[in-house]
């Protein structure tokens, strides 16, 4: 049975599914789910992410990384965490440059968040003969409970599932899938006596609510508070409340319809409730900010200069890449980050109110 044929067999048995349980079966179903079995990343893949473009944007991270774990006291035992690794390429840039300081090396005990086997798989073949041996986890739930912990993100919260609402003269409805008179997969909508709290809302605004990404923060926040540590989540997404639709699917770096079968679905990460969230469970959100300029005061652009010296003959190629990284009109602007640390801790690396 095809995964379209196993859709639509549930929605005739159980009804339409809301848009965050759509994305969840399409992403996450074991059996046919897009990270499960076939994700696909880089230029020959569907989508590419910052760590693909340049190595530069990993070893920055990874000097954030032993910045932080100096401004916590250095901690003589911490979990190193990245959760939603990717392939790898993140994490094994992130440990080439924190080989700098071996004393963060030799407190740090490795983690991913990764329930994909496939995926697994790559990571343990990229980070295989690095500093640090890995160990897998499925959730935040997984990671050890007594030492501070280090988190990374890049392009998780984008793939957590949101519910679509849809303001209408008549009130709220939420945005369904289901099938149509010819069996096809279908958007449509149902009437909800209550929607999200969005005094912005005109009639026909979609709002996107992620109860999975306010979830992940607020656990994320509850950890950080209670074991310590810094969380530095990076994704495409709203730094203020605001209605859009922004579903949308990926194949060979092409967008498809949401509807299709075997592509990425995503949408865009929702900062301000992050943010929220991470506080709700106990620790300090920073302030977000566009990804180009947090990577312009982790020295970006010092770095790609020093590099372009060295290597007079990739200094064009060295170019694009950071423009790729930190122009507006390409990832710069789009692309957000943020930081969540302890209370009572210090404000994390890039995000200090005054520089």
């Amino acid at each position: 049975m095809s995964a379209d044929d196993r859709l639509k067999a549930h929605i005739r048995a159980h009804g339409p599914l809301t848009v965050a349980q759509y994305m969840a079966w399409r992403l996450h179903d074991p059996h046919d789910g897009y990270y499960a079995a076939r994700p696909a990343l880089g230029e020959d893949g569907d989508f590419i992410t910052a760590p693909l473009v340049s190595q530069m944007f990993g070893e920055l991270i990874g000097l954030w990384a032993v910045q932080a774990w100096r401004g916590l006291g250095r901690p003589a035992a911490f979990a190193l965490v990245e959760a939603g690794p990717g392939d790898g390429t993140l994490m094994s840039d992130m440990l080439r440059a924190a080989r700098l300081d071996p004393a963060f090396l030799a407190a740090a005990d490795l983690w991913l968040v990764e329930t994909s086997p496939v995926l697994r798989q790559a990571q343990g073949a990229r980070l295989s003969g690095g500093p640090l041996v890995p160990r897998w986890a499925d959730s935040l739930e997984d990671l050890p409970g007594e030492r501070p912990i280090l988190l990374v993100a890049n392009e998780l919260l984008d793939c957590l599932p949101a519910r679509q609402f849809v303001r209408t003269e008549r009130g709220w409805a939420e945005r369904m899938v289901g099938l149509d008179a010819d069996d096809a997969l279908t958007f449509g909508m149902a009437a909800r006596p209550a929607g999200p709290d969005a005094p912005f809302a005109q009639p026909g605004d979609v709002v996107e609510v992620s109860p999975a990404q306010e979830a992940f923060a607020q656990a994320l926040g509850a950890r950080i508070a209670r074991q310590g540590g810094v969380a530095l989540l990076i994704d495409y997404g709203r730094d203020r409340p605001e209605a859009g639709d922004t579903l949308q699917a990926l194949r060979r770096h092409q967008k498809v319809s949401p509807l299709e079968a075997g592509a990425d679905l995503t949408v865009h990460a929702d900062f301000p409730a992050v943010a929220a969230a991470a506080e709700a469970g106990g620790a300090k959100a920073s302030a977000i900010l566009p990804q180009g300029e947090l990577l312009a005061r982790l020295g970006l652009f010092e770095r790609a200069d020093a590099l372009a010296k060295a290597r007079p003959d990739r200094a064009d190629i060295i170019g694009r890449q950071l423009a790729r990284l930190t122009a507006p009109e390409q990832m710069g602007t789009l692309f957000k980050a943020l930081a969540i640390h302890a209370s009572q801790g210090p404000v994390p690396p890039g995000f200090e109110e005054h520089r």
